[in-house]
Formats: C-alpha cells, structure tokens, sequence
C-alpha cells in the first residue's frame, strides 16, 4: 500500500510526460479473456477504509473523469476485503448510494468520517446513521437496503472482484479486460491517456 500510496503522489507532483506507446506488463495487464463487448467502460475498484482511494477521490478522479473520452462510462463498485466485517457493510452503503441517488450527500462525508474524524463505525446501523445526518430518509434506506437491487449489486461486485484477482485498491480496470498499472505511469496526464487507449482496444 506504501508503494501505491508513492506512485499516486507521484501522479501529482509529475509534470506532463510526453506521448508513450502503451505496454502490456508495463502499462496495463490483460485480467480476462471475454470479448469487449458493449459501451466502453472504466471501473474504480475501491473501499471506503482505504487511505489511498480516498486520496484518489479528492485528488486524481476530478482530473480523470475530466479527461475521459465522452463515450466511455465511469463507475465505481466496493470491494469487501479491507475492514473485516465491516468490509461487506460498506459495499452495502455504496450499492445503497447508488440506488438512492445520494452519492453526493453522503459518500464524500463517508470516507472522511474514517480517515479525518477516525471515526469507528462497529455496526450497519453506524453507517445508517451517517445516511440520515446526511439528508438521507431512514426508512428509504432501509428499503434499499433490503432490496433486490442492492443485493445483486453486491453479489455482482463480489464476483467481478474475485474474477479480477484485485489485490490492492484503488484499482481500474477497463471493459472489465484490462487493469492499470500505476507503477507504469509517469504523470497523470499519462493516466487518462492509458484509459483512453485501453477502452478502444478490441482485443
């Protein structure tokens, strides 16, 4: 995590590098053999307890979805694997996010709860808390909570994750076929290039 947490200060700090020829094994690595089929696709891989993806949604994701051919969709899905039991809970906040519409009410006050006010959420009912002090219906969450939506939701992540191998978060993979490789990255202009350059391939 200290190495990613270098290469993502190392996106800001770098000024802008020159056009590369993208590599695989350098650049980018293949995570599955399915044909890309469909809209092209980013998706940010991540968990509300980690300190680097929290770094990437204040700091490197603005800058990204800035930089995003207009055609390709962004999205971002939890992975369970970081915060013990309370892994699964916060992937159920996000797909509840998602559901309700209140990403922007809540998932910024969210990661800060935990990594500036420390704050130790021990129960569900602790991040549901957070939802209503933050504008959200108490009985809206509960209905999305128990949804069908929200529960396949998180089932669907919990495969794409285990398909993926993601080890380390925040991780971007493009048509659900290819993963960045930070370390490979020289600036973070090279970031949205590599994004851009991935979605196009056909491959």
């Amino acid at each position: 995590m200290k190495k990613l947490f270098t290469i993502l200060l190392a996106l800001v700090l770098t000024p802008m590098a020159l056009a590369v020829q993208f590599e695989e094994g350098t650049h980018y690595k293949v995570v599955s053999q399915a044909k890309v089929q469909g809209q092209p696709t980013v998706t940010e891989f991540f968990s509300f307890y980690c300190p680097h993806c929290y770094t990437f949604e204040k700091v490197h994701l603005p800058n990204l979805k800035r930089d995003l051919d207009p055609a390709i969709k962004f999205e971002q899905k939890h992975v369970d694997f970081i915060g013990g039991p309370m892994g699964i809970e916060m992937t159920k906040a996000l797909a509840v996010m998602q559901t309700l519409k209140v990403g922007d009410k809540v998932k910024k006050p969210l990661f800060s709860a935990i990594h500036d006010a420390r704050k130790q959420f021990a129960t569900g009912a602790d991040i549901k808390q957070l939802f209503v002090d933050n504008g959200v219906d108490a009985d809206q969450y509960d209905k999305a909570l128990n949804s069908f939506m929200v529960n396949a939701k998180v089932k669907k992540w919990k495969k794409e994750q285990m398909d993926s191998g993601i080890r380390g978060v925040p991780a971007l993979i493009v048509n659900g076929k290819y993963q960045v490789e930070m370390g490979g990255l020289e600036s973070a202009e090279q970031l949205a290039e590599l994004v851009n350059y991935l979605a196009k391939l056909q491959e």
